[in-house]
């Protein structure tokens, strides 16, 4: 297989991208069970911002005038409640798809909201397949596309692809010019593949087995011909 052109580097969202989706749930239980109303506008306020942004979104949404670190701590409790039952687990296809990257000559990078020992405990053994910090915790510059592409691999947007489940992060790499592929949630009460289709995202996956090798040429000649985001 040709190895890719124009994309250098491949930046993989952790929660809901390469493991399961344990966020969206309890944010919506959060917020339902103290008798606020969820909404997509809800998940815009919330999704992909810094923790105490997060925490203040979700605590005007839930109807508490509740500090955002109370928020946020009890946020928490209930998230370590759930995932009693529901624990983190990898999503089927995570190694092929890293597998398959490298064979096409693109690093990859894992990013997401909390702090590095998440990575370590839950993809550390595919750590040798990542690529410089190999993880970039994004709480304090969300959603992260433009720190990660220039400040953390001195890229151009038009040599990386985000992969992410979150309209947020699409809205910035439509901005700034970087391919996006998005992976949205299966929560059944979530919005964000509306979102994304709602801003144009072209390439909308239910599997990581679905972000294939033409798919990965596709978004690679796009790039080349910076079509990413027309039309």
């Amino acid at each position: 297989m040709h190895r890719l052109r124009q994309i250098r580097l491949a930046a993989l969202n952790i929660d809901g991208v390469l493991l399961n989706d344990t966020f969206s749930p309890v944010i919506h239980r959060f917020i339902t069970e103290h008798g606020g109303l969820y909404d997509a506008g809800v998940e815009q306020e919330i999704f992909s911002q810094p923790q105490l942004d997060a925490s203040r979104a979700l605590g005007a949404a839930a109807g508490l005038d509740w500090p955002a670190e109370k928020v946020r701590e009890a946020y928490f409790e209930l998230r370590e409640a759930y995932i009693e039952d529901h624990p983190v687990r990898l999503l089927d296809g995570v190694e092929d798809l890293l597998l398959r990257l490298r064979s096409l000559g693109v690093s990859t990078v894992c990013y997401g909201g909390l702090s590095r020992p998440h990575f370590d405990r839950h993809l550390g053994r595919f750590a040798e397949l990542f690529d410089g910090p190999k993880y970039v915790c994004t709480n304090d510059f969300r959603p992260g596309v433009r720190e990660i592409t220039t400040h953390v691999f001195g890229l151009a947007f038009d040599e990386v692809v985000f992969v992410d489940d979150v309209a947020r992060v699409a809205q910035e790499a439509q901005e700034l010019g970087a391919a996006f592929v998005g992976h949205p949630s299966d929560f059944a009460h979530g919005f964000q593949r509306s979102l994304m289709r709602a801003l144009g995202v072209r390439h909308l996956v239910s599997s990581l087995d679905a972000i294939t090798h033409d798919l990965l040429h596709t978004i690679d000649s796009e790039s080349v011909s910076r079509t990413s985001w027309a039309g």
